[in-house]
């Protein structure tokens, strides 16, 4: 995919009459809805619009939904607070990007050797994680729902060979989250950009090495015209989850069905969009290997190694946190991932193994 047909930036034409107040005329409401993504990027802006798309027509045009992808009217890491200062309706991003907000945000993104997709999934929808990010999101005037997973991603793009945690040392590296956090601690200069800002940091060296999600938009972002190693798995992004965003006295303020279907709508899309990443990283990874000559590398094992012992101090900081809603959005996700975690370590894990040993298809 060429780069260039979905990468834009902010100075769209006709911006400036998106800035009306948004329209209410014989029960029909349009909500603006702004996104952290280039325009139709695979997977997460693909899945913004169908999001948009599908609440429009679930509610029969009652609530339809216009988008706005990343700087078409507000920059792209600016788009909660345009729903928080009433710019926008919606915003459809990773809570962990509104970290310098709340630390606690960042559980319901993805959290260094941390839940799956199903196990974040069961927290959020049936072990109280929702309502926590609720408690979290009322100090802002907003409601969030999950609304989309990615799934474990890579672990990242670098331009020379990681052979031990020592090459980890002073190199520039863009990651954002609790999983920044970590790398931080293993030595590594990080930063957080967007998308569509992060292949000139590289081309420019500004960047030494850098991750986003992993090869469905990795090959579309082009990182393998300057960097050819590439790592996985993620030990700091297991599941990582993406996030809808609503101004909460609107959507309150919206008939019950209307509610419904936004909030049904998000979380079909958690499922859609993990589909579409399951179906389409294999794909994009062959066309990496095969047709651009990248190496896919194992993590050194010290470097795995000290990453799970930054992540537990990283956690273990947030559970003793001064902050109450940090210190009790960390104390349920332990809870809930020892539970989750029996389940996937005795059931899912063993059936893995004995596929890859057994299975001859």
């Amino acid at each position: 995919m060429d780069r260039r047909s979905f990468i834009k930036t902010a100075g769209i034409a006709g911006a400036a009459s998106a800035l009306a107040a948004p329209a209410i005329a014989q029960d029909t409401i349009t909500w603006r809805m702004v996104t952290t993504w280039p325009k139709n990027f695979p997977g997460l802006g693909v899945g913004a619009q169908r999001l948009a798309d599908r609440i429009t027509a679930a509610s029969g045009g009652r609530l339809t939904i216009q988008v706005f992808s990343a700087g078409e009217l507000v920059p792209p890491l600016q788009s909660l607070d345009a729903v928080i200062d009433g710019t926008a309706e919606m915003s459809h991003g990773a809570a962990y990007y509104w970290q310098n907000k709340s630390t606690a945000l960042s559980f319901f993104t993805g959290v260094p050797y941390g839940m799956t997709t199903s196990e974040l999934s069961a927290w959020v929808r049936y072990m109280g994680g929702q309502e926590i990010w609720d408690e979290i999101y009322d100090q802002f005037g907003v409601q969030g729902f999950l609304s989309g997973n990615t799934g474990t991603q890579a672990g990242g793009w670098f331009r020379d060979e990681l052979t031990s945690l020592d090459s980890v040392k002073g190199l520039r590296f863009r990651t954002p989250g609790l999983g920044g956090r970590v790398w931080e601690k293993l030595g590594a200069t990080v930063t957080n950009m967007a998308a569509g800002e992060i292949f000139q940091a590289l081309q420019s060296g500004t960047l030494d090495a850098a991750e986003f999600v992993g090869p469905y938009n990795d090959l579309a972002l082009g990182f393998y015209q300057v960097a050819k190693n590439y790592y996985m798995p993620s030990f700091v992004e297991p599941g990582l989850a993406t996030e809808v965003v609503v101004d909460k006295a609107k959507y309150q303020a919206l008939p019950a069905d209307l509610q419904a279907i936004v909030r049904d709508v998000a979380q079909a899309e958690y499922d859609q969009v993990a589909a579409d990443f399951f179906a389409n990283d294999p794909r994009a990874l062959k066309t990496l290997v095969d047709d651009h000559g990248v190496i896919v590398r194992d993590f050194p094992e010290d470097i795995m190694q000290a990453g799970a012992v930054a992540s537990a101090e990283v956690i273990a900081d947030l559970r003793n946190s001064d902050d109450a809603l940090v210190k009790k959005t960390t104390e349920s996700f332990i809870e809930a991932l020892a539970l989750l975690r029996s389940r996937t370590e005795t059931i899912d894990l063993p059936f893995m193994v004995a596929r890859e040993k057994f299975l001859e298809l």
